[in-house]
């Protein structure tokens, strides 16, 4: 008898692997998070060595090798991996002075605790390396631990971080030009305007030279998962040039969303040029249009985003005060491209990454050298 074909037994099945892959991701969890509190408590115990211990150069490349030949089976005590150790520690802890709601006391109480903005378990949840990726590129705490709550909060890979730290969101997420707090209630001004970013990074498109709006709208649709993911977590897409029937004349907004934590369609459109007051106009009688012909009693007032090439902010703000629909005003950037016999000279990824780590390694030796 076969069971190839029996509908429950594969339904059954199914689940088992269901539970197999879940109990998996706990367990990997749970050894990420043990690992980081051993870490933890690492960079502790080398940073208060380097300071009172009188044991030459070189000790924490002998602390490698001993650990090593001890755990052979772990690849975390390499001599590299314990100076990323103790400046993952480092960073942290000397910034504990200026926070005012300090985290839970971790176990051990002797020891420093790592951040005010994120909850422990959140912090230590973070694999290892995305907290490298973050270390290595954010100078400011502040800035550190937005990016540790946005991994948590949304899962994001080590490429999608590495993504977002290279395009500065944190410098971006909610500084579009917007009327929200004159015209939307709160709590959902102020989502809205941590919503909204500014400047918009299109750096996925390959437009060059001269090009119209059509061609930009066509450009994001053909790239609609990098938009979405450029316009942040909440964004779904309801359609490009949905009809809206006003009387006996149609519109036609460039492109439509619904936000699912604002709750509110967003109506979004572009401009290849430099923004303009009359601009607004338009785009503000999509925004009523939604609201009379789309809006469910349920949902929020819609907002709309203008996305334009360049903007005066003075003459962005001053044109939102004369609007009662409200609205964000944003730029957007393209890559700027480079002929291909100049690329061609340039040195790749890994060649630039393998100088940096050589360079880092000569500048930690005489670190140490001075440090202890």
């Amino acid at each position: 008898m076969t069971l190839a074909g029996n509908s429950d037994f594969k339904s059954w099945v199914s689940q088992l692997k269901k539970d197999i892959r879940g109990a998996q991701i706990r367990a990997a969890i749970k050894v990420n998070t043990e690992l980081l509190r051993l870490y933890w408590r690492m960079g502790a115990n080398i940073c208060k060595k380097q300071v009172s211990a009188s044991w030459g150069d070189g000790w924490l490349k002998e602390l490698s090798r001993e650990l090593t030949a001890e755990f052979p089976d772990m690849k975390g005590f390499s001599y590299r991996n314990l100076r990323y150790i103790r400046q993952w520690y480092e960073f942290y802890y000397q910034q504990l002075a200026n926070w005012q709601q300090p985290v839970a006391n971790l176990r051990n109480e002797t020891e420093q605790q790592p951040v005010a903005q994120i909850s422990e378990d959140a912090f230590f949840s973070v694999p290892w390396g995305h907290h490298l990726y973050i270390i290595t590129q954010c100078k400011d705490v502040n800035k550190a631990v937005f990016y540790l709550n946005k991994t948590v909060e949304l899962g994001w890979s080590r490429a999608v971080l590495l993504n977002f730290l290279d395009t500065d969101l944190y410098e971006r997420q909610g500084k579009a030009v917007n009327n929200f707090r004159r015209l939307l209630t709160e709590p959902q001004s102020d989502l809205a305007a941590q919503t909204l970013k500014d400047p918009y990074n299109f750096d996925f498109l390959t437009l060059d030279g001269e090009y119209r709006e059509r061609e930009l709208e066509n450009s994001l649709i053909q790239n609609i998962t990098r938009f979405l993911l450029e316009l942040g977590t909440g964004f779904a897409f309801i359609g490009r040039q949905v009809p809206l029937v006003i009387g006996d004349e149609t519109v036609y907004p460039d492109l439509l969303f619904y936000h699912l934590e604002l709750r509110c369609y967003v109506v979004v459109e572009l401009k290849v040029t430099k923004f303009k007051g009359e601009h607004l106009g338009q785009l503000g009688v999509y925004v009523s249009a939604v609201n009379h012909i789309k809006k469910k009693p349920i949902d929020n007032p819609t907002i709309g985003l203008l996305i334009c090439k360049t903007k005066n902010n003075v003459m962005a703000q001053y044109a939102l005060e004369s609007t009662n629909q409200p609205i964000g005003i944003s730029e957007y950037q393209l890559s700027q491209l480079m002929p291909e016999n100049i690329q061609s000279q340039l040195p790749t990824i890994e060649d630039i990454e393998a100088t940096l780590s050589d360079n880092d390694i000569d500048k930690e030796s005489k670190s140490d050298s001075h440090n202890i």
